[in-house]
């Protein structure tokens, strides 16, 4: 008898978790039932996503999932109220994981590893990882970093990247760690770092914010070439679907193309900097046929 109270009880807690877990993927349904959406966003992610205070986000990605979520209100049939959680390199595939977050609009990697948690959108931005140095510091390449202290941010693909080159080269660093990019960006401002390895985009968004940026170069080999894409929860085929559908259409309009120039390489707020980052032609691939490929596939192809 003991037996199968314990074989029962442990079915309903199964049946109760698989009802738990249906109903956490079914982010449409629970969009139109509430008629809230929390969309995640980086506080210093360069143009992608960021913060101008109280509250305020902007960015290349901001935006297109502004634009995405209008889309979905029209699918929906009613108005959808937006909440923007921040999260960091470290939180943001656990809040997505667990419900707290909808859509998360930051600088997130697409790769083989993630994709065992979460699900990605279509690529909407190619990352190249770069080196970003003191202009007055000689540094040209990645090996001339033997001896020095490399910043990079806690939770990104850029520690692998670095430990993969410091394999490959012989190149002895230290690697010291900001806990978001505006703080790793300031361990190279503040000389407590040599250098800062990460995505070009933000390296020259957080250089072109600085008080002097023509203290600062990038420079040195692509480390690694990255497909940035919007993340949400793994196993809801339908919210995919509705998010890759708005992201295929503008695509083909063209409208991601004016939302890249309006934030990669004309004056942005607050300071009116220009990123200045042309479109790369691996991005210029990706609009052309969107796929969510991981970054893998990208390095298979050198």
């Amino acid at each position: 008898m003991k037996k199968s109270l314990v074989g029962w009880a442990a079915f309903v807690a199964l049946a109760a978790a698989g009802a738990a877990h249906a109903q956490a993927t079914d982010t449409l349904k629970k969009l139109k039932d509430t008629g809230v959406v929390t969309m995640g966003v980086r506080e210093s992610s360069g143009a992608l996503s960021y913060t101008l205070g109280d509250g305020k986000y902007v960015g290349y990605h901001v935006e297109i999932c502004q634009k995405v979520l209008g889309d979905i209100e029209k699918q929906l049939g009613r108005k959808l109220e937006v909440k923007y959680q921040p999260v960091t390199s470290q939180n943001r595939i656990p809040l997505v994981q667990n419900g707290t977050v909808d859509i998360e609009c930051g600088s997130t990697t697409n790769n083989m590893t993630r994709q065992k948690d979460v699900a990605f959108a279509v690529t909407t931005f190619v990352e190249e990882v770069r080196i970003a140095v003191k202009a007055s510091s000689g540094i040209t390449s990645i090996a001339q970093l033997n001896g020095k202290k490399v910043a990079t941010t806690t939770g990104t693909t850029s520690v692998q990247t670095l430990r993969k080159n410091e394999r490959a080269t012989n190149v002895n660093f230290e690697e010291v760690f900001g806990k978001d990019h505006a703080d790793s960006f300031l361990l190279l401002e503040t000389g407590r770092a040599d250098a800062f390895v990460m995505d070009g985009s933000l390296l020259a968004g957080l250089v072109a914010k600085s008080k002097n940026p023509a203290e600062y170069k990038i420079v040195g080999e692509v480390l690694s070439v990255e497909p940035i894409a919007i993340m949400m929860r793994k196993d809801d085929p339908a919210f995919k679907k509705a998010v890759d559908d708005s992201l295929r259409a503008m695509m083909k309009s063209g409208e991601i193309a004016k939302l890249y120039d309006k934030w990669l390489m004309q004056p942005i707020p607050p300071a009116n900097a220009k990123v200045g980052l042309p479109m790369s032609d691996n991005l210029k691939a990706a609009l052309a046929n969107p796929n969510d490929k991981p970054m893998e596939d990208y390095a298979a192809k050198k």
